[in-house]
């Protein structure tokens, strides 16, 4: 097995010279890891929508956070759902956890985040991370207690990213299970930590359809803006199951992907 390292478009490049080079007579090898790498992408950014849900709230909505961005909160509880309105502005900021946003978040919620059976609905509007455009929307539903005495909820996204430049859009849906494992019991957000499993599928950048299961639970800080642990099973159309690998803990934006016996790694900025 081969271990490289390379940047997003460095390993599209590096995958299109090994494609050439192969003889015609031989089977072409698959090492296009696009679909991964955009599913990977999408998780981010969907899991770091929410943060910014979390970051936002004030002790009369969800949560007690604050935000480094200090976005316009605006609420209305009087509603029947509640809404929350995060407005970022039209120029980048820098979050907390050292994201740019800017555009707007728009939340409807039934009651507070720890209540069993409360409903949020995420919806953003023009809304970018690190300059990469999040449409869609994800609804997330506190299921009460597990039967490890954890909170868990269950999570459904249908969204898209965009490049900053326009120049490719990803699809991504995902039916998910989100545990509250750690921090539960504290005020503060920021040491809290969540382990999702679950499946979704998507259509990447270069219109190729694909299906993705959660094969090892992805751990997600709060105190972290990526996911830190954990592996994804990537499956494009017609083609090999690519498996993304987290790693252990490391707080860097850093995931492998496995493809046909070779190993790459990519860095999130």
């Amino acid at each position: 097995m081969t271990m490289r390292t390379l940047s997003l478009s460095a390993a599209a490049l590096c995958l299109l010279a090994l494609a050439s080079c192969r003889k015609e007579d031989e089977t072409p090898l698959d090492l296009d890891i696009t679909s991964a790498s955009d599913n990977a992408r999408a998780e981010d950014a969907f899991n770091d929508m929410l943060r910014a849900v979390d970051d936002a709230a004030e002790s009369n909505g969800l949560r007690d956070a604050s935000d480094a961005c200090a976005p316009v909160v605006t609420f209305d509880t009087i509603a029947v759902p509640h809404t929350m309105t995060i407005d970022f502005g039209p120029v980048n900021c820098t979050a907390t956890n050292g994201r740019l946003r800017r555009g707007v978040i728009n939340v409807t919620f039934t009651g507070r985040y720890r209540d069993p059976g409360t409903v949020i609905t995420i919806t953003p509007q023009g809304y970018h991370v690190n300059d990469h455009l999040v449409q869609g929307t994800k609804t997330v539903t506190n299921l009460g207690l597990n039967g490890d005495g954890d909170p868990y909820f269950s999570v459904s996204v249908n969204g898209s990213v965009t490049a900053p430049d326009g120049s490719w859009t990803a699809t991504h849906q995902a039916q998910r299970i989100r545990t509250w494992t750690a921090g539960d019991g504290t005020a503060t957000p920021f040491d809290d930590v969540y382990l999702i499993t679950g499946s979704g599928s998507g259509v990447n950048r270069s219109g190729n359809a694909y299906t993705v299961s959660i094969t090892q639970a992805l751990r997600v800080a709060v105190g972290c803006p990526w996911i830190t642990a954990g592996s994804v099973q990537v499956v494009p159309d017609g083609k090999p199951a690519r498996t993304i690998d987290w790693g252990g803990g490391t707080c860097d934006g850093t995931f492998t992907v496995a493809v046909n016996g070779n190993t790459y790694t990519v860095t999130l900025p």
